[in-house]
């Protein structure tokens, strides 16, 4: 098995922290509580609201991989439910909640000694180009350590989706040929999930596999091929560079202290995600 950079090791740690807010159901019951029913208009007016009470466009730019159709029906329609400001104290108090609940059997100085480093990583991100990054990188700091955590583990994602972005932009890998591809390199395994959860339709993603078999990443049986594997690492490794910039300020001893603190924390979290998820998150143990 490959051993997986810095980077992405990280990744695996600080997001399942993040991504209580779209699956815990305390945390979705925090946007129910503040007036909004389903799913995604608590999910679009979560992640969206740094940006403020925008329209569809910047989001549809910084949503890649979901269809601009899905991203029109929720925007601007959810700012007529909740202001931004209510939205951001709703996914808020929403994580904090689950997560101090998930971390409660854990070391108090632990948790916040984790939360500690995961900000000394986040705070000095260079947010140029990064749009989501710099919107949450421009909210206050909470007190809590577990809001801390949270918080810190946001702009650390956002900031390195940011950079994925960017990446897939520079291989020419549109938002449907990048939900195409992955099933594709899962052997043609979770289209069922993929395509609904991104809001594309039968007829665009068949045409960006289309596109793909042209470029020779899929054979006539749905799998990637070996360019496909190929072109995945490259991207991989492009979105790694863009997100090292915390890690190489926090330095190596510290980054390992974090990881180490932070992976029974993530653990906790990853039992409250579904599996498998559209975010690729394996399920830690």
């Amino acid at each position: 098995m490959t051993e997986l950079s810095t980077e992405r090791r990280m990744w695996s740690l600080f997001e399942p922290v993040h991504a209580v807010t779209y699956f815990a159901s305390d945390a979705l019951g925090a946007f129910e509580q503040a007036g909004l029913r389903g799913f995604w208009r608590g999910y679009f007016a979560g992640r969206c609201a740094p940006l403020g009470a925008v329209n569809a466009g910047p989001v549809i730019a910084a949503f890649y991989g979901f269809a601009p159709r899905m991203v029109i029906r929720a925007l601007p329609d959810v700012w007529t439910r909740i202001t931004p400001e209510a939205a951001l104290e709703a996914r808020r108090t929403g994580s904090r909640r689950t997560l101090a609940t998930a971390v409660a059997d854990l070391p108090g100085r632990d948790v916040a000694e984790a939360a500690g480093l995961l900000r000394a990583a986040a705070e000095p991100v260079d947010v140029a180009g990064r749009v989501l990054g710099a919107a949450n990188a421009a909210l206050p700091w909470p007190e809590d350590p577990v809001d801390v955590l949270w918080h810190a583990a946001t702009i650390l994602r956002e900031h390195r989706g940011d950079g994925h972005v960017a990446a897939l932009l520079m291989a020419e890998v549109g938002g449907c040929e990048s939900n195409v591809w992955r099933v594709a390199l899962r052997d043609g395994d979770g289209r069922d999930f993929y395509q609904p959860a991104r809001g594309w339709t039968d007829d665009e993603w068949a045409a960006a596999l289309d596109r793909l078999r042209t470029r020779g990443w899929v054979d006539e049986d749905l799998k990637a091929t070996g360019a496909a594997h190929s072109a995945y690492d490259s991207i991989e490794g492009h979105t790694d560079r863009l997100a090292s910039g915390p890690w190489k300020a926090l330095g190596p001893a510290a980054t390992a202290r974090c990881a180490e603190l932070l992976y029974p924390i993530a653990v906790r979290a990853s039992r409250l995600l579904r599996h498998p998820n559209p975010i690729g998150l394996p399920e830690l143990r």
